[in-house]
């Protein structure tokens, strides 16, 4: 059990003022309307008194009560229960099992004399069904036995509306619409008068306490339970709360949102409805009535009254703060909702989410702290402010008044603690990049970044790098200070770029590579300039840092061209004839270049394709002329130029013929010779120089590559032409030209190799030769003979429409007219169209369209 101070008991009326002397005077009922206090007593008399509350700024009010008069009913008996209704101005009063209607100012009796009999006890109904507002409804239990009467009670009459039989003797009833809830002798049950359906509860045993029925809401009633619970029941015959724990000995109870007060023989306490728990105790013997009255708490001993006067509800969440009771205070503050005007409410919860969230956090409760922050829409400069330096320098930020907390920084919050403050960073690290994207940064993004910044680069984070290739609104001033004092050069890099300030980024980046300043955050920082420098749309700064690059590898260098997007912005920006002047110092970067041109763009101009193979020959012979064993380079240099020479058609032949004069280079002469057209040379250097004959084969197949058939042919004739020119005798030649044909017979002129072959060749060795050739003739036969089936096919087709056309009569009559022109035939000569359609053969010669479909219309 957690205390608080919920309520104070003060004093409304003495004993002196009602008794004075008289020492057998009992209170024995109240009745508070406003600021009217009605007191009935043992002695038959009802007395009038007025409430004066008096606020005290320091503590809880006072309150004053003034007799106005009192009066006696006439009867020997005590005054047993005593209710206003205001509407009327008439005082209900229920003496010696009789409800008498007095005035409310001066407690005379009505001149008609109503008044209701045989009442043991009754109720208002507050939640009243009739919907006269000059009446009021009273439900009475009658001295009959096991009966409930319902009746309507106006200025100076009464009018009985209804009469109820229970099972069982009622002892106490509450009010709510048709709805009874009633005590009997056993058990509690809700009875619906208008229905007559009744509901039970839960068993009680009367005999051993007496029960307890009040009603506390719209439809809900606050019930004296077994064992000591007070239990809540709707007129559904529900509980929607659950039950609070009190004496066993409790005489009187009722609620004043949001708690249950109950009264025993020496104790009033106090209970939660909101979390069940039992929060104050006061001390009070002899105390027997205990009522609400609107919002006003009563209670009374045999000699005094007295009010429970509730402390307001924020000093309670308040008191509950500072005691560090955060989810007591959470909980009363939710319950506070019906009490208070939403939108106070809103501003008043939203401090009090916001103060629990400072008080888990200094707890280092960081997730419950975050989700109270987020709740509480937090102003985040608040959190960040704890931080020393954090804040930029040009930020306004002041801190809420009054303060939500009681800590001038981090550093009295964790009392130096290291490690308390290494969580509280890592903590506001993750809150800031939570909330860096939402609304709650709306209005001071540049507070939330420059701050998370600061703590990225402080704790060497991997998000600082993220922080800065993104969207971000980090202070240019405050941010780069401090990444100069952390030695976070290639983040400051990161910063200048973000902020325009492409060259300063460059330099500081070039500068870790020169190691002119540390920072090893990038192993391959010069790989990333030269990928910055490569999308760069500065050219001034790209031509600044292209000979650095460049001297640092010019491989990777010259990159910042070959890779460089080439839309029409760039191409007019970086000229290729300025790139190549520039790389006239860089020989392998150059190469580079000149092969990204021809090759990867395919650029159509002379002088890159004969640059480019002057180069590599130069590198060949360079390396001929090596003796450093580079054997393998030179082969896939002098590819290249092979490939280079093949495929492209625009360098110039002549110069680079002249270039390879005496360079023992005849692989590249013979392809030389061949896009000269001098194919009879360039095979005999093949063949007769080389002796390379799968190179000579491949030379008829790539130097005829997309040209007719007819071009090919005379290639491999004029390669087996060669090879039988040696004569008989050769024998190597002789079977270089077997092989020819019998793996190219598809490419020769069948009927001309054989006069071309020496007479001693046998069938056999030339039987792959003619079997193919055999199968290449027939099968072309074959395709021919298909090919003029389906010709005659088709013209059988056309035939029978024309047949078919010509067939059907047309009637023509100088009422016909031509669907082109509308005019009529003069003469019997027309154009009929395939859907039926007669024109002018004038007219059909201007158009070339059928007139009633959006086809053309060709036959006639």
């Amino acid at each position: 059990m957690m205390n608080i101070k919920a309520f104070t008991l003060v004093s409304a009326v003495e004993r002196e003022l009602l008794m004075g002397d008289k020492e057998r005077i009992n209170i024995e009922c109240v009745e508070c309307c406003g600021r009217d206090l009605y007191v009935g007593t043992n002695d038959c008399f009802v007395y009038h008194f007025l409430l004066e509350e008096r606020p005290v700024p320091a503590g809880p009010a006072t309150f004053t009560a003034t007799k106005q008069l009192h009066r006696h009913l006439g009867f020997k008996k005590p005054v047993n229960e005593l209710r206003a209704a205001s509407a009327l101005n008439r005082l209900l009063v229920l003496c010696d099992n009789s409800i008498s209607l007095v005035n409310m100012l001066n407690l005379e009796p009505v001149p008609s004399g109503a008044r209701i009999k045989g009442a043991a006890t009754f109720a208002l109904n507050e939640n009243p069904v009739s919907g006269d507002p000059f009446c009021v409804e009273v439900c009475i239990i009658s001295v009959k036995r096991r009966t409930i009467q319902m009746f309507l009670v106006y200025e100076d009459r009464v009018q009985i509306v209804k009469e109820v039989s229970t099972s069982e003797q009622p002892l106490a009833v509450a009010v709510d619409g048709h709805f009874l809830c009633l005590a009997l002798t056993t058990q509690y049950i809700i009875h619906n008068y208008s229905t007559g359906v009744s509901q039970d509860l839960f068993p009680y045993c009367s005999e051993e306490r007496p029960p307890i029925v009040k009603r506390i809401g719209r439809q809900e009633f606050l019930l004296a339970g077994p064992g000591g619970l007070g239990m809540f029941a709707t007129v559904a015959g529900i509980s929607q709360r659950a039950p609070v724990h009190w004496s066993e000995n409790v005489i009187g109870a009722t609620v004043s949102f949001p708690y249950v007060i109950a009264l025993d023989d020496e104790f009033i306490t106090v209970h939660s409805m909101l979390d069940q728990q039992q929060k104050q105790t006061l001390p009070f013997k002899e105390g027997h009535i205990l009522q609400d009255f609107e919002g006003r708490v009563i209670v009374a001993t045999s000699k005094g009254v007295y009010i429970l006067v509730p402390l307001p509800l924020e000093k309670q969440i308040q008191d509950l703060l500072a005691s560090r009771r955060v989810e007591e205070a959470l909980v009363l503050a939710k319950g506070a909702r019906r009490n208070i005007p939403k939108e106070k409410f809103q501003v008043m919860y939203r401090r009090i989410l916001q103060q629990a969230g400072f008080i888990q956090f200094a707890q280092l409760q960081f997730l419950e702290a975050k989700e109270l922050f987020r709740s509480g829409q937090l102003d985040v400069r608040e959190l960040i402010s704890l931080y020393p330096f954090l804040l930029p320098t040009s930020s306004s930020f002041t801190r809420s008044h009054p303060p939500l907390h009681e800590y001038a920084d981090l550093n009295q919050l964790t009392q130096g603690d290291q490690e308390k403050m290494a969580k509280c960073k890592r903590f506001l690290m993750s809150y800031l990049n939570e909330v860096r994207s939402t609304e709650v940064a709306n209005g001071y993004k540049e507070d939330i970044d420059t701050a998370l910044l600061k703590l990225y680069a402080e704790a060497d984070h991997d998000s600082l790098l993220d922080l800065l290739v993104t969207e971000n609104f980090c202070l240019l001033t405050d941010s780069a200070a401090w990444l100069e004092k952390h030695k976070k050069y290639f983040a400051l890099g990161l910063l200048y770029h973000y902020n325009n300030q492409d060259a300063a980024a460059v330099q500081l980046w070039v500068n870790i590579v020169n190691g002119d300043v540390q920072d090893s955050t990038r192993s391959d920082l010069y790989e990333y300039i030269v990928d910055f420098l490569t999308y760069c749309l500065d050219e001034e700064l790209v031509w600044a840092y292209a000979d650095w690059v460049l001297q640092k590898s010019e491989e990777v260098g010259v990159q910042v061209f070959t890779r460089r997007p080439l839309d029409e912005q760039q191409k007019n920006s970086f000229n290729p004839d300025d790139i190549i002047n520039c790389l006239k110092k860089y020989p392998k970067a150059l190469v580079k270049y000149l092969e990204h041109l021809v090759i990867d763009k395919r650029l159509q101009k002379e002088e890159y394709h004969t640059h480019l193979a002057v180069l590599y020959l130069e590198e060949v012979l360079q390396q001929r002329a090596s003796t450093s064993g580079k054997g393998a380079e030179a082969t896939e240099t002098q590819a290249k130029l092979r490939r280079l020479l093949q495929k492209s058609d625009l360098y110039r032949v002549h110069f680079l013929l002249e270039r390879l004069r005496g360079a023992g280079l005849p692989m590249e002469s013979a392809i030389l010779h061949g896009k000269l057209g001098e194919h009879e040379k360039a095979l005999h250097i093949l063949v007769h120089e080389l002796r390379d004959f799968a190179a000579a084969e491949d030379y008829c197949l790539w130097c005829s590559e997309g040209r007719e058939p007819p071009h090919r042919q005379h290639l491999f004739h004029t390669l087996l032409a060669i090879y039988l020119r040696a004569g008989p005798a050769a024998h190597e030649l002789a079977v270089a030209a077997v092989d020819l044909l019998n793996h190219h017979a598809t490419e020769f002129d069948a009927a001309q190799v054989l006069q071309m072959l020496p007479d001693t060749w046998s069938v056999q060795l030339l039987c792959p030769f003619l079997m193919g050739a055999m199968r290449d003739s027939v099968h072309a036969r074959r395709t021919m003979q298909v090919a003029l089936g389906l010709a005659r096919s088709e013209n059988l087709i056309y035939t029978y429409d024309k047949m078919k056309l010509k067939g059907s009569s047309v009637r023509l009559s100088d009422k016909k007219l031509c669907q082109i022109c509308q005019n009529p035939f003069c003469e019997p000569v027309f154009v009929r169209y395939p859907n039926g359609g007669l024109v002018h053969t004038h007219c059909a010669a201007s158009r070339h369209t059928n007139p009633s479909s959006s086809s053309p219309g060709t036959r006639t």
